[in-house]
């Protein structure tokens, strides 16, 4: 049967929530995959169907950044930026006293593991994006492009409040569930975690970093550009995405041919979230990636604290 544990750790000074999905004491693990979510500023939830790799011999990690779900929150808000996340996946690396990690980013998860692995690869095994970005700039701009091939009727609602700033109106938000229906998740009844995340955003870290919603992005992010330095990650490389996705296939092309020898993997039914929108196929294919690259160990029992 496999283990399941979640806890509070101090990381930096503050007290973040973790969930850790590992195999069976006696079982052979072949690795620890550290999961960072996107947003940023979004619960870990929607990615909790990675906790699949868990049956393929994997310890599945996975936690509420600073500020986010069900983490500490900062009185100094300015605090929230991608160089404070980077020291934080590395602390909290340290705390938990993982090793080296096969480390996964969705969105701006994606984009943190980048910004991770320039600094710290030394520390990684492995490298996989899934909707991950090193450029915000190129992702604005196809963010742009597929919103500007949304209805014509949806388009005028969008520009009409967004020209006044009022992105709370309820018919400027029915409108843009249009565009996340098509590039955020394609599944025709979200499930509950991805629910559970969009109804849970941390506004104080999605508003300084991102901005108001996925398309746009105004925040303290939004020059960050680190497509010349691809070349500096040597790591073994995936770069996942879907054929829809908001972080377009454009980006995870970019990715792909910045980081040399890195492979890449298109998920054809999908948009952001292959992983549940073709959680099998998805589950399978990080799971032959990661095998090339950990060698199985045999779980010891933990002890009891």
């Amino acid at each position: 049967m496999n283990q399941t544990h979640e806890g509070m750790i101090n990381v930096l000074g503050y007290n973040l929530y973790y969930r850790s999905f590992e195999p069976a004491a006696g079982d052979k693990m072949k690795g620890i995959l550290l999961c960072l979510h996107g947003g940023p500023g979004v619960p870990h939830n929607y990615l909790l169907s990675l906790a699949d790799l868990v049956k393929f011999g994997y310890r599945v990690i996975f936690y509420d950044q600073l500020g986010v779900g069900k983490s500490e929150m900062p009185k100094n808000k300015y605090i929230f930026s991608i160089e404070y996340g980077v020291e934080e996946v590395e602390a909290f690396r340290n705390t938990m006293d993982l090793g080296k990690v096969n480390l996964f980013g969705s969105s701006y998860g994606g984009l943190l593991a980048i910004a991770y692995a320039l600094k710290y690869q030394r520390n990684l095994k492995s490298l996989i994006t899934a909707g991950g970005l090193a450029s915000v700039p190129l992702t604005v701009a196809e963010m742009q492009r597929m919103k500007s091939e949304l209805p014509p009727d949806t388009i005028s609602i969008i520009e009409k409040y967004e020209s006044v700033g009022d992105f709370e109106n309820p018919e400027y938000v029915t409108s843009m569930m249009e565009f996340y229906r098509r590039h955020l998740c394609r599944l025709p009844q979200w499930p509950a975690e991805v629910q559970y995340t969009m109804e849970n955003i941390s506004k104080p870290v999605y508003s300084l970093m991102n901005g108001p919603n996925e398309y746009t992005i105004v925040g303290n992010m939004k020059y960050w550009d680190v497509t010349d330095e691809l070349q500096k990650i040597k790591v073994p490389t995936l770069v996942t995405g879907g054929r829809y996705d908001e972080v377009s296939p454009k980006v995870a092309e970019s990715i792909h041919k910045g980081i040399k020898g890195s492979k890449r993997l298109t998920f054809e039914n999908s948009s952001h979230m292959p992983f549940w929108e073709e959680r099998d196929k998805y589950v399978q294919a990080i799971a032959k990636f990661l095998d090339q690259v950990n060698v199985p160990t045999v779980v010891k029992k933990r002890k009891k604290k």
